[in-house]
């Protein structure tokens, strides 16, 4: 049982709560469409800075933690109320500070890797954060895995139970394969050297191409080498390249991840921005055919702040991009070679310029829908990012509603949106932008509208009958 008098002390001096995103800011924050459920800044969870972030689900009630990497350690914070998150205390670094540290999770154990020297993987047994007492408290790793002594990034294929340490003292810097079904006995599984992996994704592949369906695949994001490689790593004691492949304009690439149909492949280049003056630039591959990918379109935001973390959840690209915060690109019509910013939450209000202040990673995968931003300072020394949590900021769970009484189309839409009901009567409708201004009302029954007028993006559109409010979103394309 949690103290709530502890909580209560927790609550006040360590988080920043509820924000709503109004006329384009939520408190000091620019915004569009996404609200401030809380912040803590790095510098009360005893950091100088912080870095990458993930997330875990507890499986036994659902409670949500965000877990957010610090130069000095690990943060766990519950989010089970997310406008009063408790900061549960950190796991220390297994050794020394570094800017650079990475998590990720594995059947109820996170897996943690860093620069810092003689580090190795640290394994926390995730569910000691059920019951913390007296928080914040100091925890203590549960198994350390030292056969390495450092790696800049981690990851993990929760369907075969592998992790794969990224750019270690091993394998000349390429991907070294971890058995860790046995998450607190791992056991080295071998690796792969001739790449100089910055990050990666591995997944069971269930693409198009029917060549690899079923097999692990590696795709590998090469840094400064400039180049991105397809690995197959289902035969541990023997991974194969199947292809390695570039892109215009590459200078640095970073970090991507795959559509969920494992069609297409989205990818950020860390260094474009700084050394060709470009702006946030997003490249989308073709991947159909994994001997041969294609780079099917290029993205590119309204600043030019940096990109680095991007992953996605349905049909959205949610984007750390630095200095510009979290980006939302909806990708529903990306086979038209089409994406559009949906919204965003800017956690760097000074600018959006090229550099390294401000939003290093995203986590978009909590059921509640709750967002988790981790932000760093590079440059600026008064800035204390650390742990944001943002959401929806415009409706509430209980007004978005999708009403089988009520069917738009086509959506995505450029000219005319046709509503349609059988069994219900249209009163008024109207047309609101992401940030919650009303654009249009029509108040008499309609079944089309004209949205010809509209700039590109996403928009809510509230339909009233004498069933009530109903609240659908459409993209206009």
């Amino acid at each position: 049982m949690k103290n709530p008098i502890i909580l209560l002390l927790v609550f006040v001096t360590f988080s920043y709560g509820q924000t709503p995103c109004v006329n384009g800011y939520a408190g000091i924050y620019p915004c569009s469409g996404l609200g401030l459920q809380a912040q803590i800044p790095f510098t009360d969870m005893g950091a100088t800075n912080a870095n990458d972030a993930w997330g875990w689900t507890d499986p036994l009630d659902g409670t949500e933690y965000a877990i957010v990497g610090l130069d000095n350690g690990t943060a766990f914070i519950d989010i089970s109320n997310p406008t009063n998150p408790i900061y549960l205390g950190k796991l220390p670094s297994a050794s020394g500070t570094n800017l650079a540290r990475d998590i990720k999770t594995y059947n109820n154990f996170a897996f943690i890797v860093s620069e810092a020297s003689n580090h190795g993987m640290q394994i926390f047994d995730l569910t000691h954060l059920r019951d913390v007492p007296n928080p914040p408290t100091t925890f203590t790793t549960d198994a350390l895995y030292s056969e390495f002594s450092n790696a800049h990034n981690l990851a993990v294929n929760e369907e075969t139970g592998y992790a794969y340490a990224l750019r270690t003292n091993t394998y000349g810097g390429g991907l070294h394969f971890i058995d860790i079904q046995d998450p607190l006995n791992p056991v080295a599984a071998g690796g792969f050297s001739g790449v100089y992996t910055h990050d990666a994704q591995i997944v069971n592949y269930q693409g198009p191409d029917s060549d690899y369906t079923g097999r692990e695949l590696a795709f590998s994001f090469n840094g400064y080498d400039e180049d991105i490689w397809i690995i197959d790593v289902t035969n541990k004691s023997n991974p194969v390249a199947i292809t390695d492949f570039n892109f215009t304009n590459s200078e640095h690439s970073h970090q991507g991840w795959l559509t969920e149909d494992h069609k297409y492949l989205i990818m950020g280049d860390e260094a474009d921005e700084i050394n060709l003056g470009l702006n946030s630039r997003t490249i989308i591959f073709d991947i159909s055919d994994l001997d041969n990918p294609v780079q099917s379109f290029e993205y590119y935001g309204d600043s030019s702040a940096t990109d680095h973390n991007g992953y996605v959840k349905g049909d959205n690209y949610y984007l750390a991009n630095y200095a510009a915060g979290l980006r939302v690109i909806d990708i529903s019509d990306i086979d038209n070679g089409s994406a559009i910013e949906t919204a965003y939450f800017d956690v760097y209000p000074p600018n959006d310029n090229a550099g390294f202040n401000g939003s290093w990673s995203v986590y978009p995968y909590f059921e509640s829908g709750n967002i988790l931003i981790s932000a760093l300072t590079y440059t600026d020394p008064n800035y204390t990012g650390g742990f944001f949590l943002v959401k929806d900021g415009l409706l509430g769970v209980s007004d978005l509603v999708n009403d089988a009484a009520f069917s738009i189309h086509p959506n995505p839409v450029s000219n005319q949106l046709f509503i349609s009901s059988e069994s219900v009567t249209i009163e008024k409708i109207a047309v609101y932008s992401i940030s919650g201004q009303r654009i249009q009302t029509f108040d008499s029954s309609r079944q089309s509208i004209d949205v010809s007028n509209l700039a590109l993006g996403m928009y809510f559109l509230e339909i009233y009958s004498s069933e009530g409010k109903n609240v659908q979103k459409f993209i206009k394309h």
